[in-house]
């Protein structure tokens, strides 16, 4: 057997030293040895805070990312729920006219699709010497140098930070590279918040919901109720010519009583796919021009708790 590695033991570090930068790479503003650009990192990471859109957010931080790291262009995309492909893009750097040129947004082809399959840093000092460089579509500018960093936290990638075009320079630097990953951090950050923000409002959207499911159930269908009974207690205290009318009110109360209760159920109505009822309402509709007029449609009971969907196939 080989003999046994000898124990290094670690070094001391004196107190008031500095801890060495590669014992703290994960975090990349640590690396940032300039103090103006520490300090326009931290005034980017600040919107944050601000109420402006994210697609906006995401816009500052590209541009700031290109002052800082001398990128002649900028962009950062969003990748779909596949996880595939950019699902949604934001640059910066292209004259209004060339944007028109070039047409539909990169997807995430070519050397863009290479930080997609292998989220890490990517640098080039010619992106068209790539194996997977596919060139550039019609009217776009040409590029040369190339950066991307993912965007992501938790080990989760749901984005990527290009940069394009060193200036001054033939390829971006490692300062480059960690400046551009501080920013990739800052808009994950952005892009979590704008995520847990939706998913509060859809959870608030559901609160309410059944709050109106109760209020309808406890309040307004119990005091129809009350109504129709105390009308039909009246049939035998007025003349018979009136007791007709009395009778097709309480009918129509009834009535009332029966949508309102199709309504809670509706708002009641959870799973994956679509509603019996909105399935057959959205079915009503599509043959509207074949029938020539709109149909009345209602239903009584809980159709979309207790209808399966192999018997909700056969219904429509």
């Amino acid at each position: 057997m080989p003999p046994a590695a000898p124990a290094i033991a670690p070094k001391r570090r004196h107190a008031g030293q500095r801890p060495s930068r590669r014992s703290i790479g994960a975090v990349p503003y640590h690396r940032i040895d300039d103090p103006e650009k520490l300090r326009l990192l931290l005034e980017a990471v600040l919107q944050l805070e601000s109420d402006i859109s994210l697609p906006a957010i995401l816009r500052h931080f590209v541009e700031e990312a290109c002052v800082l790291t001398g990128a002649r262009y900028g962009a950062l995309g969003v990748l779909d729920e596949s996880r595939t492909a950019l699902g949604s893009f934001v640059f910066t750097g292209l004259p209004e006219e060339t944007e028109r040129t070039i047409g539909h947004l990169p997807t995430g082809q070519g050397v863009l699709g290479v930080v997609i399959a292998e989220p890490k840093p990517l640098r080039l000092a010619r992106i068209a010497d790539h194996p997977r460089s596919v060139g550039f579509p019609a009217g776009h500018p040409p590029m040369t140098s190339f950066l991307g960093v993912p965007v992501g936290a938790h080990g989760d990638v749901f984005g990527i930070l290009y940069l394009a075009d060193k200036l001054g320079s033939d390829e971006f630097s490692q300062d480059d590279e960690w400046l551009a990953h501080a920013f990739a951090q800052a808009a994950a950050v952005a892009v979590e918040n704008a995520r847990l923000h939706e998913r509060v409002q859809e959870v608030a959207v559901l609160e309410d919901r059944d709050r109106i499911a109760r209020d309808l159930h406890d309040d307004v269908i119990q005091r129809l109720f009350a109504t129709g009974l105390t009308l039909q207690s009246l049939t035998r205290e007025i003349p018979a010519s009136e007791s007709q009318r009395l009778e097709e009110a309480v009918s129509e109360i009834d009535a009332t009583i029966r949508r309102i209760r199709s309504a809670i159920f509706e708002l009641a109505a959870t799973g994956g796919g679509r509603s019996v009822r909105a399935g057959v309402l959205s079915l009503v509709h599509e043959l509207r021009p074949m029938l020539g007029f709109e149909p009345a449609v209602s239903f009584a009971g809980p159709v979309d708790t207790v209808v399966p969907p192999g018997i909700s196939e056969h219904l429509y």
